[in-house]
């Protein structure tokens, strides 16, 4: 992922999952040294393919003062962790040198949440602050595995519709209210840990604060691995979740609200057992009886294997593009869709119980043909999306197919018109 400081400088930090953040200062130089570096904290990757690692960042709104920046990566496998699991991926604080802007001092780490993980991939691993809440909001997959099946999945319903487990979900924390004392610690024999001390709260607004059975923190349900996690301008929160065999999908998402998975895939019934195979019928509803939210984008695997959430694109250099969500594939297809003929982002409603029948509808897609990447990358794999302050679009490639260190195949574009040449930071 790429996004910018926050604080003015015209700086990009770049993530690579192999466990370093990156600086472009605001001439357009990568620095050599890394602003976060926590290769020594996290597990042993897997260089063909792997789905763990350095995951996601996030400044805090109040960066430039404060120099909080938040943290999501894979960690070895924890003390108590369930025998045989593969890894424990954590949620941390840090803060940033104060001699230093460009570095963040890396003994200032604090644990906010430990997360045991039953199979290496379905990490999700996105973090956000929402524009106008202030909250963090953080997205979970369902532990792994095909069909949300298996070791550590909730046999009856699958980790994403069990409403007992944070797996499969997107969650919502206060990190700047941590005297609320309104963070249970997790029920006996969990998987998941708050760590040392409350160091957040749950917004009192959250949707199942009040049932003690189910984790305060979180927000919505029903996601398979919702791998990118990102806002617009008007502080709509969009969720691209990776599809089993046939259907990606991007989803609006709101308070409380249920996006179906293992029930259905996309907006298609899903069976446990025909995976390619989708059911005429299937629930409507999950289980609260609440009515499953379908995605505004889904697509097949003509397009590609694997999507790539991005961003609703804000900037002015583009006009073509403003107020469509742009994405793409891990196969280096790129995508822009374009809300339907009323849409009103301002007005999108923020809780599932005020969504009405038309809230929900499809958004059309068109390809987009980058030129200028296309033929200086070859046939690399798109990573992730991001933007500077001033929201224009970025986007991350890399020449491999898993996380390398050994190679340095890794480039950040900016997307711009056609007639203008696209800065490349390797």
């Amino acid at each position: 992922m790429l996004t910018d400081a926050g604080d003015g400088t015209g700086r990009l930090f770049v993530v690579d999952q192999i466990g370093t953040v990156s600086v472009i200062d605001g001439n357009g130089t990568l620095l050599e040294e890394p602003f976060l570096d926590v290769r020594d904290r996290m597990v042993d990757l897997n260089p063909p393919f792997d789905e763990r690692g350095l995951l996601s960042i996030a400044s805090h709104p109040g960066f430039p003062e404060n120099g909080r920046v938040f943290a999501f990566y894979s960690a070895p496998l924890r003390e108590g962790a369930p025998e045989g699991w593969d890894c424990t991926n954590r949620l941390s604080e840090f803060r940033v040198d104060p001699a230093d802007p460009d570095r963040v001092d890396m003994t200032s780490e604090k644990v906010l949440l430990e997360i045991d993980k039953p199979q290496s991939t379905h990490n999700g691993g996105s973090i956000a602050f929402g524009p106008r809440d202030g909250y963090l909001y953080v997205s979970l997959g369902d532990g792994g595995a095909a069909g949300d099946s298996g070791t550590g999945h909730t046999p009856e319903t699958g980790n994403a519709q069990d409403l007992t487990t944070i797996y499969g979900k997107v969650l919502r924390i206060d990190v700047d209210d941590i005297s609320a004392g309104n963070v249970p610690e997790p029920p006996e024999n969990a998987t998941w840990s708050t760590g040392a001390g409350s160091l957040y709260g749950v917004p009192e607004d959250n949707p199942f604060l009040a049932n003690a059975s189910i984790p305060p923190e979180i927000y919505a349900y029903g996601f398979r691995n919702p791998a990118f996690i990102s806002f617009d301008a008007e502080g709509n929160l969009y969720a691209a979740d990776a599809g089993q065999d046939l259907f990606e999908e991007v989803s609006l998402v709101v308070k409380g609200g249920n996006y179906g998975w293992r029930l259905r895939e996309g907006t298609h019934c899903f069976d446990l057992l025909h995976f390619r195979d989708p059911p005429g019928t299937c629930e409507a509803v999950g289980p609260l009886g609440e009515p499953l939210i379908g995605p505004i984008i889904e697509g097949g695997r003509d397009l590609g294997p694997v999507i790539i959430g991005g961003r609703v694109y804000g900037g002015t250099e583009l006009p073509e593009l403003s107020g469509r969500y742009v994405f793409g594939y891990w196969n280096g297809n790129f995508v822009a869709a374009t809300p339907p003929p009323g849409w009103n982002a301002s007005g999108f409603p923020a809780s599932a119980e005020n969504l009405m029948p038309g809230d929900i509808a499809m958004w059309r897609l068109q390809g987009l043909n980058v030129t200028a990447m296309s033929a200086g990358s070859g046939n690399d794999f798109l990573l992730g999306f991001g933007e500077d302050e001033r929201s224009e679009l970025y986007a991350l490639t890399t020449g491999v197919a898993g996380p390398d260190a050994s190679t340095a195949t890794g480039r950040a574009w900016k997307i711009v018109p056609a007639n203008v040449t696209a800065p490349l930071r390797t």
